[in-house]
């Protein structure tokens, strides 16, 4: 057993670790502060990258924000200057290395590697480039961090979810893919547009794929408590005379239009990434529309990873919601889950 000299000894050199700090002050306890507690990884500083690093950052939800990247000048600047507006923000430790070391102890592992989508170019054709970055970078993640949550927003996301699921050997409410949430998002807002009130007061959701074949749940929309279908009965069908299928058809084309416009959708999606670790981190029981696997809903037999209304906390995704949607909106989901299984079949893994 340590004599309490030894553990002083001990706590002394634990204290000089950091350059004069056994001057400013004495230790009184044994425990190691560099001890990672809610500590985030993003892997891949790139435009959406670091537009969820600096959410996460500005709203305080993470003791540690560990970045990685094979571009080290890149990453290295990108940490230095988030590190430096720290002293007007609330105290977090920011790191960042090509090695994945760093990433060890994350309690969420934020995926936005990959190809970047260039315009007019559709998600799909970046699988199977994206897949091959993925062997690499998440077995890493898992070594280093064994009971992480894998987020994972690289495009196409539903495909890597599902190939993140599959590689890391984690359970599959630990592998989740930010699929239609901002979708969803995006419909709310044109919502709000179109009402003139604020978006928080318009819910629905957009399901499936994000992509061309969502699924937009007419049936399920509201602005705060009146169902759409209630004032407007055809809202979303063909012969609709206010062409409220518009409003999908925007979202749809919203990412390639921002891409056209500036080259890459950033601000959006980062605001998106804190939203869920906030609500993994706190627990907070929130119900987003998150890619999983969705075999079995809806008359879904493919093994296929879409968005469906998910509750998420701290262990990942924890429910399913069994929404009511139409049968034709049932068909949507099941020709969408077809359609990606078919891409999937492809994957060389």
């Amino acid at each position: 057993m340590a004599s309490d000299t030894d553990r002083q000894l001990n706590l002394n050199f634990l204290t000089s670790k950091v350059e004069g700090s056994h001057r400013l002050m004495r230790a009184v306890s044994d425990v190691e502060v560099n001890e990672p507690h809610a500590k985030i990884t993003i892997v891949g500083v790139g435009q959406v990258g670091m537009a969820a690093a600096f959410s996460i950052t500005t709203q305080g939800l993470a003791s540690e924000l560990a970045l990685v990247d094979v571009v080290a000048d890149k990453l290295k600047g990108e940490m230095m200057d988030l590190q430096h507006g720290l002293a007007f923000l609330k105290p977090t430790r920011i790191r960042a290395d090509t090695d994945y070391a760093i990433s060890k102890g994350s309690v969420i592992c934020v995926v936005t590697a990959g190809v970047r989508q260039k315009e007019g170019e559709s998600r799909r054709n970046l699988v199977q480039r994206n897949v091959e970055i993925f062997k690499k970078i998440i077995p890493q993640l898992v070594k280093y961090s064994p009971n992480t949550i894998l987020l994972i927003v690289s495009n196409p996301v539903d495909i890597l979810a599902y190939v993140a699921w599959k590689i890391s050997g984690l359970p599959k409410h630990r592998v989740i893919g930010s699929g239609t949430m901002l979708d969803s998002s995006r419909m709310r807002f044109l919502l709000s547009e179109r009402f003139q009130i604020a978006p928080q007061n318009c819910h629905g959701y957009i399901l499936g794929e994000h992509g061309d074949s969502s699924v937009a749940v007419w049936s399920g929309v509201n602005v705060a408590g009146t169902h759409l279908k209630d004032i407007c009965p055809k809202a979303g069908e063909k012969d609709d005379p206010e062409n409220w299928e518009q409003i999908h058809q925007d979202v749809i084309n919203s990412a390639y239009e921002i891409i056209r416009l500036k080259g890459y959708t950033s601000w959006a999606i980062g605001t998106m990434v804190a939203s869920l670790c906030s609500a993994i981190l706190r627990n907070q029981r929130l119900v987003y529309a998150l890619s999983t696997l969705a075999t079995g809903f809806h008359g879904i037999d493919q093994e296929v990873y879409l968005s469906l209304p998910c509750v998420i906390g701290e262990h990942g995704i924890t429910h399913i919601l069994n929404q009511n949607i139409t049968d034709a909106e049932k068909e949507k989901l099941c020709q969408g889950a077809n359609d990606l299984r078919s891409i999937i079949d492809g994957i060389k893994f």
